[in-house]
């Protein structure tokens, strides 16, 4: 069974964009991944086809509409059964490699793109829908981040990536960022490749690059540090319960 990418959006020609190229591209042609966007403005009911509204309260900009956003999420809920549903927003919890993985190990995915001042709270009172954020940063519509997201996504669809074992040593897989890389030539500009990845000894630089991304999550990503540290550091739940049964 493929890989179902089903973006909700105002601006459907953007799918599959960028994704119909390289790795995504060939898995797009070999069905591994489908696209099925959806033109949210279809769910429109005036004459105008109208899909957002000003803000309540007042303020700048325009907002994304409840009731055209329920028709288009019910509308694709029905034609995909079983897809979780995502909103991408900058309100949203930040995306893991973790629920990456989760994703990706699933049937696919239902995306809905904001755009405007964002979307009516009442569609995430009203439906199952999980905010997620890709960055600490505000784009001028979901499209790019649900392109981003998907991305993530397809890479670990099975065959994409070729070798399977391609995606388990990079940034983030292990809580840590990525170790640098290195290839020839072997000297540039004056500045040459260390020499343990020179040395042929596996355990050595395995050693070296284990060394490398601790310290440039340390340095890099203090807050990545943190929580590697203290996943590292809790014991597991059994040996929790030992501890307090063995307490006097």
């Amino acid at each position: 069974m493929s890989f179902a990418a089903v973006p909700l959006t105002l601006y459907p020609d953007m799918f599959p964009g960028p994704l119909g190229h390289s790795m995504a591209g060939r898995a797009l042609e070999s069905g591994t991944w489908t696209c099925a966007p959806v033109q949210i403005r279809d769910f429109a009911t005036d004459k105008h086809r109208t899909v957002d509204d000003t803000p309540a309260g007042g303020g700048a900009g325009m907002v994304l509409k409840a009731d055209v956003l329920a028709a288009a999420v019910d509308h694709a809920a029905a034609e995909h059964s079983g897809l979780p549903i995502l909103a991408m927003t900058p309100r949203g919890a930040p995306i893991t490699q973790a629920r990456v993985r989760d994703l990706a190990a699933g049937p696919g995915a239902i995306i809905l793109c904001g755009r405007f001042e964002g979307f009516d709270e009442r569609i995430f009172d009203a439906r199952p829908i999980e905010q997620v954020s890709m960055a600490d940063i505000v784009l001028s519509g979901g499209e790019m981040a649900a392109l981003l997201l998907l991305d993530a996504c397809i890479r670990l669809l099975p065959g994409v990536m070729g070798a399977a074992s391609s995606g388990d040593d990079e940034s983030f897989e292990n809580g840590l960022i990525e170790y640098p890389h290195y290839t020839r030539p072997v000297t540039w500009e004056g500045r040459t490749i260390p020499e343990v990845l020179r040395s042929g000894d596996h355990a050595k630089i395995a050693a070296w690059r284990k060394q490398r991304a601790e310290e440039d999550t340390r340095l890099r990503r203090p807050d990545l540090w943190e929580r590697h540290v203290d996943a590292r550091d809790r014991p597991a739940s059994g040996a929790r319960r030992r501890e307090k049964d063995e307490r006097p």
